[in-house]
């Protein structure tokens, strides 16, 4: 077993490992995955990928950070950051407007049938229909903030395991990646949260919206050199296009269609993905100069 090899295989047992394991104490205690603190709980779970990213680096293969991406080389790539950080809104928009389309259901701005399953048995007050000039503006500059949290995943997906799996073909390192990163959601997915109604089908539906996402911030991260920019995708896509579709659509019409990661989704962001693939933007070359 080559270095690469033993670094990779770390890699994912640490991550699997820990993350499971920490999720699972919580939920075995009663807590219900669908209540809004199990994402605190779930917190230091969701870090698994970096320390398994930096106990590999320093101790197991000791091939050190520096094609890590610890740099954000904001001043260059301010454009790409721009893209990672507003394309989530835009993603969300369609998802909606297709929903709407479609008659799948239409979107609740009172908030009060999402409230109804996050906050069982509570009064939620009726949210003004002005509120929804702020929220996403709101949601935004969450992300902003969230970026730093979501690094805890980026820095071992994106700055580790992409660029180490079939380090010369960048397209299927993304679609490895995916998969994998999809499986590791499984404990959460089968616990119905991510598609409440259909925790089985889910687990089909999840990676492959993940094999997207992978493509998306792969690309991010060859582009920018940095894992800031990924990390900064995923802060948005939880932030912004979470939040808008579980507020809208929760508790109404099948999640498994209304969700940023349910099947509409897939139109918008397999069509960033086809452009991304066939204008040649994920390109080998680029791995090597992102070594930063």
């Amino acid at each position: 077993m080559n270095q690469n090899t033993k670094g990779i295989a770390a890699f994912i047992l640490i991550t699997f490992v820990m993350a499971w394991v920490l999720w699972e104490i919580p939920l075995r205690l009663g807590l219900d995955i669908l209540n809004p603190i199990f994402q605190y709980v779930a917190l230091p779970g969701a870090f698994s990928p970096a320390i398994a990213a930096i106990v590999v680096r320093k101790w197991i293969t000791r091939e050190g950070f520096a094609d890590a991406g610890l740099k954000p080389s904001l001043s260059k790539s301010w454009r790409y950051y721009l893209v990672a950080w507003l394309m989530p809104l835009f993603v969300s928009a369609i998802v909606i407007g297709l929903v709407v389309a479609l008659g799948i259901g239409s979107p609740d701005f009172t908030l009060q049938r999402a409230m109804s399953v996050l906050a069982p048995g509570t009064e939620a007050p009726v949210v003004p229909s002005f509120t929804w000039a702020l929220m996403p503006l709101g949601l935004l500059v969450a992300a902003l903030f969230s970026t730093f949290l979501l690094w805890g995943e980026e820095f071992g997906w994106r700055g580790y395991l992409q660029i180490r799996l079939f380090a010369e073909r960048p397209l299927l390192a993304a679609v490895t990646t995916g998969i994998i990163w999809g499986i590791w959601h499984y404990p959460l997915n089968l616990r119905g949260y991510n598609f409440p109604e259909h925790p089985f089908l889910g687990l089909l539906v999840f990676p492959i919206s993940t094999v997207l996402l992978s493509i998306i911030f792969g690309w991010l991260r060859l582009r920018t050199g940095s894992v800031w920019a990924p990390s900064l995708a995923h802060a948005a896509t939880n932030s912004v296009g979470g939040s808008l579709t579980v507020l809208l659509f929760l508790g109404g019409p099948d999640f498994l269609f209304t969700s940023y990661l349910g099947l509409l989704g897939w139109i918008p962001l397999g069509a960033v993905c086809l452009w991304i693939i066939l204008t040649g933007r994920l390109k080998p070359a680029r791995v090597s100069e992102s070594h930063s």
